[in-house]
């Protein structure tokens, strides 16, 4: 598992994909997000716009960043 930080309060579901290297594209990410291949916190996320905060991870596939 990865960890990622950010240096604000939250960072959107799709920004967060991006910005960690699980995808190459905004894109890819609203195609995986909306295809319902991603969880947050162990659920699945169909939100692109979703607030990720420190503590929250994000799966995807057998890829998984913590947010710190």
């Amino acid at each position: 598992m990865n960890k990622v930080k950010i240096n604000t309060e939250f960072i959107k579901l799709d920004a967060l994909l991006k910005y960690a290297s699980l995808v190459g594209s905004g894109g890819e990410a609203k195609t995986l997000i909306q295809d319902g291949q991603v969880l947050v916190n162990g659920e699945v996320c169909t939100m692109r716009g979703k607030k990720i905060r420190p503590g929250d991870k994000v799966s995807l596939g057998i890829k998984e960043v913590t947010v710190e």
